[in-house]
């Protein structure tokens, strides 16, 4: 049964969808997105920059904060500070030389590119990944997913001054990343899922090796357990906070987490499923309460279910046969007319990749769909309102932004 707080003794959610903010504020209703008016020359506002900071759960994002007094009244969102431009850089490279470029748009979870890049490539050039290589494509996505909740939560708990959670987690994702060097020969961009099917098999003993490090990633996840979620502090801190009501979900096009924690069971996984998905047990985890409290175990518990998902696939997935399918002379490859959207699910939501080809051998469009768009921008800067100085740094992660995915 997953762990469920006392929330009696915490604020009431907004019901406005609004963030929360103690009940000895100011509650005017002229406090709402775009209808304050904001005379920086009265005195009465100040205007403050969080950000850019790197490294950091958020990256290099900057917001641009007006407040009254320690209270948020307007924020807007800024990148481009890191990697830019990714789509407009593959427009004018052959296919093959799009691999190694995809990786860069999501550098705490690269695999989930990898993937969508190749499988609309596959599905234009009518090309079949082999079912041996379709299992180990989805065992690294969901190692990607282990490791991109880690990140997240040592994120999270640092916001609110738990300092030793992201010590922790960083560890065993120091774990997981030997489990990728000794699959891929990297630690950081794989580049292992490439138009075709994949570069190589598992190693010998990597399934062990690999149970033990999900068996030590268990125990550090039960001390976070402890640690952050039943810590008072925590929940004083993040319960309530940045309410998301269920009825933005479709008009901000809110997926993964934040969605699931409005109680809205949205998984690309179970809603489209693709790879080997359909033959894995699993259930979606949501939550009901919307906060960053909720969307933070709601991402507990799908990385323990992530685990599950590990264990399943290497118990089930074939032992032999081919990984690559045969494809054309990679440096004179031209694909077909046409277009197609690969989507799928990753640590924070829905991903995908529109992909555009006119014949020749390079892509004509290529769009990425990243959920930090929709999450880190229009959704933040609409939670941010009424929000103190001191919440905003868990509210930006609970909502886990990676930045080049929005200037890609």
């Amino acid at each position: 049964m997953a762990y469920q707080p006392d929330r009696s003794q915490y604020p009431a959610r907004r019901p406005d969808g609004l963030s929360r903010h103690p009940a000895s504020r100011d509650t005017s209703t002229a406090l709402c997105v775009g209808s304050l008016d904001i005379d920086l020359a009265s005195g009465k506002y100040l205007k403050l920059w969080q950000g850019p900071n790197h490294p950091g759960i958020t990256g290099n994002m900057s917001l641009e904060l007006t407040v009254c007094g320690d209270e948020v009244v307007e924020g807007k969102t800024h990148v481009g500070y890191l990697h830019r431009g990714f789509e407009k850089l593959m427009e004018r490279r052959t296919f093959i030389q799009c691999f190694p470029i995809v990786c860069r748009i999501c550098v705490p979870e690269p695999d989930f590119n990898e993937y969508c890049y190749a499988a609309a490539v596959e599905e234009l050039a009518g090309i079949q990944s082999p079912e041996r290589a379709d299992w180990i494509r989805t065992l690294i996505l969901e190692m990607g997913r282990i490791n991109s909740y880690l990140m997240y939560l040592g994120g999270q708990a640092g916001a609110f001054g738990l300092g030793v959670i992201g010590q922790w987690t960083t560890y065993v994702r120091d774990l997981m990343l030997d489990r990728f060097e000794e699959l891929s020969g990297a630690r950081i961009y794989h580049m292992f899922i490439l138009p075709g099917g994949v570069r190589d098999g598992l190693p010998d003993g990597f399934e062990q090796r690999m149970e033990e490090t999900l068996v030590e990633i268990e125990r550090v996840m039960s001390d976070v357990l402890d640690v952050m979620f039943r810590n008072a502090v925590f929940k004083k801190r993040a319960v309530g906070l940045g309410y998301i009501d269920p009825a933005l979900i479709e008009p901000y096009g809110v997926t993964g987490p934040p969605a699931r924690a409005a109680g809205v069971a949205k998984d690309v996984r179970k809603d489209q499923p693709y790879l080997v998905y359909p033959q894995l047990d699993f259930e979606p985890v949501t939550g009901a309460d919307s906060d960053v409290y909720t969307r933070a175990d709601v991402r507990r518990r799908d990385l323990l279910m992530s685990i599950d998902l590990v264990r399943q696939i290497l118990a089930r997935m074939p032992k032999e046969g081919p990984l690559m399918a045969k494809i054309p002379n990679v440096l004179h490859w031209k694909i077909p007319r046409g277009e197609t959207y690969i989507r799928g699910e990753c640590s924070r939501g829905e991903y995908g990749y529109y992909l555009v080809t006119d014949g020749s051998g390079y892509p004509r469009r290529v769009n990425v769909r990243g959920p930090s768009y929709t999450h880190a921008m229009a959704l933040m800067e609409r939670l941010i309102v009424n929000c103190n100085i001191a919440d905003v740094a868990g509210l930006l992660v609970s909502l886990h932004t990676y930045p080049p995915e929005i200037e890609r």
